[in-house]
């Protein structure tokens, strides 16, 4: 099992470019070139979703089999109406000052992600909230943080051309938190994918690792592998 930290997430480095999920897609597969892995299993969530389907969409013969959880697809279904959705706010906060704004208060940033996008705030404990603080005042990591949103627009260009050289052929498991995308996931995938199957994630919001991590583990491992 290979666990990768996106550019500019967790411990990764912090370029100030790159950021478009086709170049990122492009580390995950140097990643894999480095471990000597010619294909694999995917498994996603959130902006992971997104390089997740650069990733397939470039590199097909390389995913076996894909289970994307919980996020869009920039570009791709109902995007233009998700991202006008007062929760998904965070998706256009951008400009010239939004780092100092947050900058030595990433805590209250980020609880905002875990109290309203969860169905239970208590499920992300205080061990989790500390340790994804620290690591989000890291020198950079806000900076890279509001770049992963900020090229969107790019990215949104980069899947409509991807998605015009035709579906997805590999099987796909779309899984949805119950209170957050549900069976909405499946739905977008099924536009560039031709072998979708979706699930829901009962009693969770988008953090169903967090908030129901045995539910979504059975449902990951039992769709990957299946035959």
């Amino acid at each position: 099992m290979v666990v990768p930290d996106l550019r500019g997430m967790g411990l990764s480095s912090h370029p100030q470019n790159g950021y478009d999920k086709k170049t990122q897609a492009h580390d995950i597969a140097q990643v894999m070139d480095k471990l000597k892995i010619e294909k694999a299993a995917l498994v996603t969530h959130d902006i992971g979703n997104m390089v997740g389907y650069a990733l397939a969409a470039q590199f097909p013969a390389r995913v076996t089999r894909w289970v994307i959880i919980d996020a869009p697809l920039p570009g791709i279904g109902p995007w233009d109406e998700i991202i006008r959705s007062p929760a998904l706010w965070h998706f256009n906060f951008r400009g010239p000052d939004v780092e100092r704004l947050v900058k030595g208060r990433e805590r209250i940033y980020l609880d905002r992600f875990w109290n309203e996008l969860s169905a239970n705030p208590k499920a992300i404990n205080e061990a989790t909230r500390r340790h994804y603080a620290r690591l989000y005042a890291r020198p950079g990591a806000m900076h890279s943080a509001f770049n992963q949103f900020a090229a969107f627009t790019q990215d949104v260009a980069d899947n409509k051309l991807l998605a015009e050289k035709g579906k997805l052929t590999m099987p796909i498991f779309a899984l949805g938190g119950e209170h957050s995308f549900g069976m909405q996931m499946a739905e977008i995938m099924r536009l560039v994918a031709s072998d979708v199957t979706g699930g829901v994630i009962t009693d969770s919001g988008h953090w169903v690792m967090e908030e129901q991590p045995r539910q979504t583990t059975a449902a990951i491992v039992k769709s990957v592998q299946s035959k």
